[in-house]
Parts: structure tokens; sequence; C-alpha cells
């Protein structure tokens, strides 16, 4: 049973979340790179595990595009930095 006192918690932690006003670095389809390379490169710059990075490159190449990092801003500019010198075409968002 939820008491009052839980959804007051609740609503805090949404509440904080919102306010860190997270951004992403999302990952643009093109027709110069390979899914090796791009995978390799989210593996080394986004830190993805092997199955994440093969996911966001199939979704890159069905979908058009893909959000491949979550994060505060900071930590996001130097990855998205790191995607633009390997080729690929990123933006944060």
């Amino acid at each position: 049973m939820t008491s009052d006192y839980d959804i007051e918690i609740l609503e805090q932690v949404v509440e904080e979340t919102k306010e860190k006003h997270y951004h992403q670095i999302v990952l643009f389809n093109d027709d110069v790179n390979t899914f090796d390379h791009v995978i390799d490169t989210l593996i080394r710059v986004c830190e993805h595990e092997p199955l994440q990075a093969e996911q966001c490159a199939m979704l890159v190449h069905y979908k058009g595009k893909c959000g491949v990092k979550t994060g505060d801003y900071k930590d996001l500019e130097p990855r998205c930095t790191a995607l633009l010198d390997a080729g690929l075409s990123a933006e944060i968002q």
C-alpha cells in the first residue's frame, strides 16, 4: 500500500530529475561509415557494450537517427566532438 509520504518522495525525485536538464547525443545516418566503424566508435567514445552499440547502429541505419548517450552537457560535449572527429554525424540535443 502506498502512503502519502511515499508519493511525496516520488514527486521530489521526479522534480529533481527534471531540474538536471539532461541532454543527449543524437547520431545520424550517413552513406559513408561502415557498421563496424560506427560500432567500434560507440564502444570507444560512448562506453557502449558491443550489443548496445550494434543496436544503436541498426537504429541509425533504419530510422535515420538514434540517441546514443544521455547526460550532463559537460560530459557529452567531448564525446560528441570525438564522434565528429571519427567522421560520424552527431549533435547534442
